[in-house]
């Protein structure tokens, strides 16, 4: 006869695969370390196999153990979403609301939103924690995270969110940044830069595998060019600082430019083309009142960016 799974040590399994740590894991859930991998040991003693792979710098699943935390992650938010259900039916007030958000969204639309819904709502336990794309969809399937806001750059492949809705927020045009007085910004006057014109340049931009820089290959790729990156940064504001010292070239978000300072770069078009990142709101099938309001807040403060989106270069 097959046992069926303890649900809360599937929940276990689910903080120490969102923490990579038992150690972190066992800090969020206030156990000891020995006690979460007891509960470990035991369900995989259970399963009659491994789902963690330990290692001294922290744990990965095993192919098991990813496809138990996907299944474990929807039973989790649904028993959360449950108890939200009985709340609201109660006429209780949803008192929580945990954002995720990558660091240009915390920066430029965040702040505005969270401070209009907690004028709103002034008794609400509101917090923001900061998730580099493409992670953070089982957060909200778990319902450890309640608004996740995320980007997908040109040629990134889409992240599958069973159970989730996912709804654009933004269009982040991405404009080509030359240093000050660079030889080709004389040529946006007549029709914008094209990329073949910038394969001699050096480029800055993120690491392999990183979404801007896969975005920056795949638009070499279609354009038939190869480009040379020679400075790797994540960091948008170190990306604009090299530029702005005339080490390279780069692709940068508008949304990144609105209040830079735009006396060492000069910021153009690319002919033919107008790549952006797509930024979307990701929440559960069943927003509660607090996701709604917040989303409404954040679709305010989207348009209040855009209309701040800086000119290019004459």
């Amino acid at each position: 006869m097959v046992r069926e799974l303890d649900v809360n040590r599937l929940r276990v399994l689910m903080e120490v695969a969102h923490a990579a740590s038992i150690a972190e894991a066992a800090r969020k859930l206030s156990f000891t370390p020995s006690a979460l991998s007891q509960q470990i040991s035991k369900l995989e003693t259970e399963l009659g196999t491994r789902l963690l792979e330990r290692r001294p710098t922290g744990v990965t699943l095993t192919p098991v153990g990813a496809v138990l935390v996907e299944h474990g992650e929807r039973v989790i938010g649904e028993l959360r979403q449950a108890r939200a259900a009985i709340d609201a039916a109660m006429g209780v007030q949803p008192q929580r609301l945990a954002l995720g958000s990558f660091a240009t969204a915390a920066q430029v639309l965040v702040p505005a939103a969270l401070a209009a819904l907690q004028r709103r709502y002034p008794r609400a336990e509101l917090s923001l924690v900061d998730i580099e794309p493409p992670e953070g969809y089982g957060l909200v399937t778990s319902g450890d995270l309640e608004v996740l806001i995320t980007h997908r750059y040109p040629g990134v492949a889409p992240t599958p969110h069973p159970g989730l809705d996912r709804q654009p927020l933004l269009d982040d045009p991405l404009r080509l940044v030359l240093p000050a007085g660079h030889r080709l910004a004389g040529d946006a006057a007549h029709g914008g830069i094209s990329l073949g014109q910038l394969e001699s340049e050096t480029w800055i931009s993120g690491a392999p595998g990183i979404p801007n820089r896969t975005c920056l290959e795949t638009l070499a790729r279609q354009a038939d060019v190869e480009f040379h990156v020679a400075y790797e940064s994540a960091d948008y504001h170190v990306i604009l600082a090299l530029v702005g010292a005339g080490l390279g070239v780069a692709l940068v978000p508008g949304s990144m430019l609105a209040g830079a300072d735009r006396s060492r770069v000069s910021v153009h078009g690319l002919r033919g083309l107008t790549p952006a990142r797509e930024i979307s709101i990701v929440h559960r099938r069943r927003p509660t009142e607090l996701v709604r309001e917040l989303t409404a807040f954040l679709r305010t403060a989207a348009g209040a960016l855009s209309q701040k989106s800086p000119p290019e270069e004459p």
